[in-house]
């Protein structure tokens, strides 16, 4: 009977789906579709598009009693109402705390500025990029580093894109009233330190656009000069630098670069003119065609370097040297030597750096004078050779066409030659002399 009974069971259980229970003595199959049935809840299908916010709110997990844990909140918070008081608090401190930070962080009197992230090559890439001259003339940019050159820049109306700085110190430095078109970045100083060019890098560089000069606000213009400089071939950044900076001194017109000067906003020579392209205007890569148009009509162009018409492999009782096609005498400049193992004084225009050598016949006729003589009579404009070439011959013929003179400074026994940044700068500041006692 027992075997029969489980047969009967698992027969029932597996084809209709039924269960077994005892009641009493006997025995009473019912069948469980009937409850599956009634416990069953229907399936609701949701199709895209038609769910509704109470469709889609999730729902409490099983065997959760929702609503008794509401009913114990309600409870603690009559008990006790200082617990929700002091959490409500807390929580609003923090949010403000919070606010007060993201502020603190991301303003600085009034200016809103970056965070560089880790890893973040903003800075390299555009300091790289603008270290090259083929990027500076395509991409029209320029980099600035310390706080005196950037603020030159910007009292003289140059647009500032894009500011790299340290510390809120070093922002504060500059005119932040001029800074709000431009986007400021905080780094760390060892990233500046990294893509910076000086030894003690100040903690701020700045990338501008490339200045025209008709546009920028030259603020000492009142006390300059009929005077203008010429740089033909000037190569070494730190001559070109320090020869706009003598420039800028002296009260000149303006700067005119030929094509084979150094970019006159090399890093370089942005360092040595301390400021001086934004106190004066300067005129680059322009060929001896344009360079006339850029001169006033009577303007008398003025050499300062050529070395080739001094023959100095003549040594007379009177120490004669030839230079340019007229003979001096050394007694005409003031110089003598005393000593009588040493007759030779050499007078001799400006030198550069190294000599060059050029044939006497080959160069126009221009005649020879002293620096401290009178040449600066009218609008002037002296030019300055290259420390490897010298001269070209289009400024020889520039200054025949002009009736100007071959200047030079008289040099002591034993000395080769000046350097082309301090021979400007002696006869810069001798042709300032000479126009103002013209007024």
């Amino acid at each position: 009977m027992a075997a029969y009974m489980r047969s009967m069971i698992c027969l029932v259980s597996i084809e209709r789906n039924v269960f077994l229970h005892s009641r009493g003595s006997g025995v009473i199959v019912e069948t469980k579709r009937y409850v599956r049935g009634l416990r069953r809840k229907p399936v609701r299908v949701l199709f895209p598009g038609n769910e509704t916010d109470q469709d889609l709110k999730p729902r409490p997990a099983a065997g959760r009693d929702v609503s008794r844990e509401k009913e114990q909140k309600v409870k603690t918070a009559i008990k006790h109402p200082e617990v929700d008081f002091v959490k409500a608090r807390s929580n609003v401190q923090a949010t403000t705390k919070h606010a007060q930070v993201i502020s603190t962080k991301d303003h600085i009197d009034g200016l809103r500025f970056e965070r560089a992230f880790p890893g973040d090559k903003r800075l390299g890439k555009l300091v790289s990029v603008a270290r090259s001259r083929t990027f500076r003339e395509h991409q029209g940019k320029i980099l600035l580093e310390g706080r005196r050159l950037i603020c030159d820049a910007l009292n003289a109306g140059a647009n500032p894109q894009m500011v790299f700085f340290s510390t809120a110190d070093r922002l504060r430095e500059l005119p932040l009233d001029k800074l709000k078109r431009a986007t400021l970045v905080k780094v760390k100083f060892e990233d500046i330190k990294t893509w910076s060019d000086v030894v003690a890098p100040q903690g701020v560089i700045a990338i501008f656009s490339r200045p025209e000069p008709s546009r920028l606000n030259f603020g000492s213009r009142g006390h300059s000069v009929p005077l203008s400089l010429i740089c033909d071939n000037i190569r070494d950044p730190g001559n070109l630098g320090t020869m706009l900076r003598c420039a800028a001194a002296a009260g000149c017109n303006d700067v005119l670069l030929t094509k084979g000067c150094v970019d006159a906003w090399e890093p370089k020579v942005l360092r040595a003119a301390m400021g001086a392209h934004f106190r004066l205007p300067i005129y680059q890569s322009l060929g001896w065609d344009d360079m006339e148009k850029h001169l006033p009509k009577a303007v008398t162009v003025h050499l300062a370097d050529s070395s080739c018409g001094a023959d100095r492999s003549k040594e007379t009782k009177d120490v004669q040297v030839n230079v340019s096609h007229k003979t001096l005498k050394a007694g005409d400049y003031g110089w003598l030597s005393k000593r009588s193992n040493q007759n030779k004084v050499r007078y001799e225009e400006y030198d550069s750096d190294t000599d060059s050598d050029c044939e006497e016949g080959a160069l126009p006729r221009v005649d020879s004078k002293l620096y401290h003589e009178s040449w600066a009579q009218s609008p002037t404009a002296l030019v300055i050779g290259g420390e490897t070439h010298g001269l070209s011959v289009d400024a020889e013929q520039l200054a025949e066409k002009t009736s100007g003179h071959r200047l030079f400074i008289p040099v002591a026994p034993d000395v080769d030659s000046l350097n082309s940044a301090m021979a400007a700068s002696i006869l810069l500041f001798e042709g300032r002399k000479q126009l103002l006692k013209l007024t």
